[in-house]
């Protein structure tokens, strides 16, 4: 995903405001009007290339072509010839300026209110006569190579579905504009969780209005943080347009309104996402704590994916985001005023605060321990990411320096803070599979070179990364087998360089072996070709079998099989209890209760990876775990 904008939204004359853009570190824009005193449509060939030139100059690249094609409702000949000739004007440009996105309309509008508003959804004649004429537009549109959004604007979400269907373009999408009729779609209300997840499943474009988004600005606000991880979890590199819309009288010239609009966009802006829609949706749950008016004081270290942390305690109650720290002074900068706190590039500034009481750190993998014991030496507790750091000896050492000091160390596996975790758990404990026989795990990512490129290149690395695509990103579900399976017996472990010009694994495979007699694999890969956290776990018994799928083609859905019969619902339902790892390792810190993911646990998965290395060393030779 990435951020662009309406540049027409800032009311004056589009060359004159590209540098403003450019100067707010934008790289993408998007065209519609006021361009040399036009709509893009009509620009001349010497305009566009002159419009092209100045984005060169600038760095910055077209977005989406934002056109008004088609929207008029069921017009005459002479309106749909007009059109056509918009749409070669938008090819032409689409050809000079190198955007294929396309926003576009269907010949069926609708005031919102009107009570005809939605009857496209349900009427076939309907249907027919928008298809026959707008057939000739998309036929078109695909011999330019042209992939059109259609907005629902003037139609509901169900209409612009009704006709994605009906066309059956490959990468045509709705240009979704969440703010439009969200005070009044009745399924836009309560969770949204269903509502949001169809939306995504079409969307190829997501519009941001002023309305949605700024206090100033009287509309239902919508909840972005949710709607961006969950456009996140798709994998689409779909464009989230400003389309500022500021009304007047509210105080605000629309240069000052899409700024702010900009600015909220980076402040809720994901770094990563859950591996699955339904928890990417969900609204956070503010749990009641006891300690709300003595709230935790935490400071997070490194904010590459530190900066989802930050939001995270932002939304969780009894924990203050105290401050933010980052050896990227800019980054530290930038997060900081985002969120309103003290920022440094010196991590002594909170270590030497009193007030300070829990680091959390997020920094690369290989300095976890390090900088862990750094803040423990100075007293404070520490909340560690995963993995727990690049070897097993480490952790050990770090987990008996936190015990001697009389301090608290965690780790934030925060898949034990969602329920299908516990309830796997849960139903191994209580024996709904019976005698376990397998458990086959798989975990599909597309990661490109600028992932492994930035922040100096240590990830796939063995000193900072701790390996590959099994210990950065098959963590996950290393801790998931061990939680619910505990350690086996011996593993056998083989590893590959697929794609990636990296040290570590792109592609690892590993069995497991229990005492028991069941058996666990598990393969991670970096080198999907879709983006996407694609994520298939099968467990079955002689009684029971289990299966959870999440982003990937059979959509999000755990199965139970108990009785010879499929179903979704869990034999042991389970309520959230904790937000994630920062919120229980706060409540702990409060209360003296036991932290959910003990730190040995955090070790214990560095420990059985580091033995799937070593097998994969010795060409996958059975390599025998120790007692811990």
């Amino acid at each position: 995903m990435y951020v662009s904008v309406f540049t027409d939204e800032l009311q004056r004359e589009v060359t004159e405001i590209l540098p403003t853009l450019a100067g707010w570190g934008m790289k993408y824009v998007d065209f519609r009007s006021r361009v040399f005193g036009k709509p893009i449509e009509n620009l001349t060939m010497d305009e566009l290339k002159a419009l092209r030139a100045q984005l060169d100059e600038l760095g910055l690249k077209t977005g989406v072509i934002q056109s008004s094609l088609c929207k008029v409702h069921l017009p005459g000949p002479d309106v749909v010839a007009k059109e056509m000739q918009k749409l070669e004007g938008i090819i032409r440009a689409a050809d000079v300026l190198d955007c294929r996105l396309v926003r576009s309309f269907n010949f069926w509008q609708h005031d919102q209110y009107d009570p005809k508003c939605g009857e496209l959804a349900m009427r076939p004649d309907a249907q027919a006569q928008v298809m026959e004429m707008f057939y000739p537009f998309a036929k078109r549109a695909q011999e330019a190579g042209l992939i059109l959004g259609i907005e629902n604007c003037g139609q509901t979400p169900d209409e612009v579905i009704t006709v994605l269907e009906q066309l059956n373009v490959p990468g045509w999408g709705m240009a979704w504009d969440v703010s439009n009729m969200f005070e009044i779609l009745p399924e836009a209300k309560g969770d949204c969780v269903d509502y949001f997840t169809k939306c995504l499943k079409y969307a190829n474009m997501l519009h941001v209005k002023s309305r949605g988004v700024l206090a100033e600005v009287e509309g239902k606000k919508v909840p972005w943080e949710r709607v961006l991880r969950g456009a996140l979890v798709t994998g689409k590199d779909m464009p989230v347009s400003i389309e500022t819309h500021v009304p007047a009288g509210v105080g605000l010239n629309g240069e000052e309104a899409t700024k702010k609009c900009y600015d909220y966009l980076k402040r809720v802006w994901p770094a990563s996402a859950p591996g699955d829609m339904k928890s990417a949706l969900s609204p956070v749950q503010m749990f009641d704590r006891p300690y709300n008016d003595n709230p935790v004081n935490m400071v997070v270290v490194g904010l590459g994916m530190g900066k989802n942390r930050c939001a995270q305690i932002t939304n969780t109650n009894g924990i203050k985001l105290y401050g933010v720290c980052d050896t990227n002074e800019t980054r530290a900068k930038e997060i900081g005023e985002q969120f309103k706190v003290p920022y440094s590039a010196d991590i002594n500034t909170f270590l030497n605060d009193p007030a300070v009481e829990v680091m959390y750190v997020v920094v690369p993998t290989g300095d976890h321990c390090r900088v862990a014991r750094q803040c423990l030496e100075a007293g404070k507790h520490v909340l560690l990411t995963k993995p727990m750091d690049i070897n097993h000896e480490r952790c050990d050492e770090l987990i008996a320096f936190a015990k001697e000091k009389g301090l608290l160390l965690g780790v934030d596996f925060d898949l034990h803070f969602r329920g299908p975790l516990k309830e796997l758990q849960l139903a191994v404990k209580n024996g709904f599979f019976g005698n376990l026989k397998s458990a086959n795990m798989i975990l599909n990512i597309k990661r490109d070179k600028k992932y492994f490129d930035e922040n100096g290149g240590w990830r796939g690395t063995w000193a900072m990364d701790g390996g590959g695509a099994l210990s950065n990103q098959g963590i996950h579900e290393i801790d998931r087998l061990l939680a619910c399976f505990g350690m086996p017996k011996r593993v056998s472990c083989t590893t590959y360089k697929q794609t990636h010009d990296i040290e570590a694994e792109d592609y690892g495979i590993a069995e497991w072996q229990y005492e028991n007699g069941m058996i666990a694999r598990i393969s991670t890969t970096t080198s999907f070709p879709f983006n996407a956290w694609y994520t298939r776990l099968e467990v079955y018994g002689d009684k029971g079998a289990y299966m959870l799928t999440a982003g990937g083609p059979e959509g999000e859905h755990i199965y139970w099989n108990g009785d010879g019969k499929w179903t979704e619902e869990s034999p042991n339902p389970v309520q959230r209890e904790f937000n994630q790892g920062a919120d229980n390792f706060a409540y702990c810190l409060r209360t003296g209760a036991t932290l959910v993911v003990d730190p040995k646990e955090g070790s214990d998965s560095r420990y059985i990876l580091d033995k799937m290395y070593e097998s994969a060393k010795q060409n996958g030779a059975w390599v025998e775990l120790e007692e811990r």
